[in-house]
């Protein structure tokens, strides 16, 4: 049975060139020390991944691309796959610490995938043992999956779906999908009428979901030219700029308790609004510290799950829409900020904000893959590429149980993501056995102190963490003092408590850098 594309995973195709891959890579860090015998061979990992490949198509299709993109490509059986040719491990070299470790992900990320065999590929790194917090003969997993195949949801499926609960080998999801039919390549004869009847439908198809649309097009279209167009309350900053091919990571990770405690301080607030914040937060410490703080709030791109409660996470492809959200950088008070987003989210959901990119996709599914190719390189490319946001923000939930991996567990983990032309800076949070990622993606030439955002990372943070709601601040200034009770027979007044003033050194601890 012949399985094509839909017009979303085809997009991330055609607007990847050498600078902007568009690939997704999930990182990894296990500790051996629960396998078996203490320790993990790469042949053990091989063997553990080859066990489980049959629990998503993803790992055994490849592209069949037509010619000059004539129509949007075909997902086909690969006929010569070996499990091998997609794994492969290196050492850390010295010194092996937090930094080396950055930029060997770094460096793996911003390498092109081979897009003649399926779309993933998993590289091991020893070595880590002088990293910070990492157990001793831990090793990481760098998983690449291009985003054609995948969107954030699915690619969690399908690594949970890889995954054990525990270190004996019990599958983390205990009923594997049944086995789907991978998929033959297409004749010619196929390819050329199934090419032609989509060419010659797609405008029809196109102007029936453009007259539906019509009435939430024109108004969001008149909106728009109202309030300036594209760009209007985007400021321009160092993030809206061409991206380069040399791309950056550095992570940090919070515990869900404090996030869930920041949340209360605000009625109303959800997790994502406390990382919006905290991301708010770390770009107005960033950029005030360059003298670059724009007087407007930054705008954040974050990406809304399709398919809902009942939807299937298991099956691979693209199912996301997105909405803007301004990040409050513009305010100091921690709290003020919070609450703002709190607001905007609330009335901003996907079918309040302007055109949603629901409506968007279901044009585009209408849309001729020679024209949709075409225009999608034009609008990202250099020099034609709309400031339409500043940075983009996934917040993606995980399991919160332990996983394992070959009988090693997993104690962290991170998530990285493409960049894109007039979006240089990609924030992922991906979550984990109850402590959430900031994982930090740029470009060497757009955030060369990629490690000084992730201290105003923990910096925000831990200003959310100490600030103080105003009702309790306004409860603890109109609190009457209580009176102090006479001693029988005293006839002095009480004496006077003194408190020692406390160091301004030890009023707030820095979080170590690393």
């Amino acid at each position: 049975m012949l399985k094509q594309l839909s017009a979303q995973d085809a997009q991330f195709l055609y607007t990847q060139t050498a600078n902007n891959l568009t690939h997704i890579m999930g990182v990894y860090i296990y500790d051996p020390s629960t396998a078996p015998g203490g320790f993990v061979r790469f042949k053990d990992i091989i063997r553990h991944v080859e066990s489980r490949v049959h629990t998503s198509p993803l790992f055994k299709r490849r592209l069949h691309r037509l010619p000059f993109d004539m129509d949007h490509p075909y997902w086909v059986e690969d006929e010569h796959f070996d499990i091998e040719a997609h794994m492969s491990h290196a050492r850390l070299p010295e010194p092996g610490d937090w930094r080396q470790f950055c930029i060997a992900v770094a460096r793996h990320f911003s390498k092109p995938m081979d897009m003649n065999r399926p779309l993933w590929d998993i590289y091991i790194i020893e070595g880590l043992d002088r990293i910070p917090g990492i157990p001793k003969g831990s090793f990481a997993m760098l998983h690449r999956v291009h985003h054609a195949a995948v969107d954030g949801a699915s690619g969690a499926h399908a690594f949970v779906a890889m995954s054990d609960i525990d270190a004996k080998g019990t599958p983390a999801i205990a009923e594997p999908p049944p086995v789907e039919d991978l998929g033959d390549a297409p004749t010619s004869a196929e390819t050329l009428s199934r090419a032609w009847s989509a060419s010659m439908q797609s405008p029809v198809k196109f102007m029936n979901a453009l007259m539906k649309m019509s009435p939430a097009i024109i108004s969001a279209a008149r909106k728009s030219i109202a309030e300036g167009g594209m760009t209007a309350g985007v400021p321009e900053t160092r993030f809206n700029a061409p991206v380069g091919p040399h791309k950056m990571f550095d992570g940090t990770s919070v515990a869900l308790a404090d996030v869930a405690a920041i949340r209360k301080k605000v009625l109303g607030a959800t997790v994502n609004d406390v990382v919006l914040t905290t991301v708010g937060g770390a770009l107005r410490k960033y950029l005030a510290q360059h003298k670059e703080l724009p007087k407007d709030s930054l705008v954040a791109v974050a990406p809304i799950n399709l398919r809902g409660k009942g939807g299937k996470a298991s099956k691979p492809g693209n199912q996301v829409s997105a909405m803007s959200v301004p990040v409050r950088s513009d305010l100091a008070d921690p709290l003020a900020r919070l609450a703002a987003i709190r607001d905007y989210t609330v009335e901003a959901k996907e079918a309040k904000a302007g055109v949603s990119a629901r409506i968007m996709t279901d044009l585009s599914q209408h849309i001729p893959g020679a024209t949709m190719a075409a225009v999608a390189r034009l609008v990202t490319s250099e020099r034609f590429a709309v400031r339409g946001t500043n940075l983009f923000i996934s917040n993606v939930p995980g399991a919160q149980v332990p996983l394992y991996l070959a009988g090693a567990q997993l104690v962290t983990q991170h998530g990285m993501a493409p960049l894109a032309n007039n979006m240089g800076l990609f924030v992922a949070t991906p979550s984990y056995n109850g402590r959430i990622a900031f994982s930090i993606v740029s470009e060497r030439a757009v955030m060369p102190d990629i490690a000084f955002f992730r201290e105003c990372i923990e910096d925000s943070f831990a200003d959310l963490m100490a600030a103080v709601p105003k009702s309790e601040k306004a409860k603890a200034a109109t609190a009457e003092p209580k009176a102090v009770p006479k001693a029988k027979g005293a006839t002095k007044a009480p004496a006077k408590v003194t408190r020692k003033p406390v160091a301004k050194g030890n009023a707030t601890s820095k979080t170590q850098k690393k």
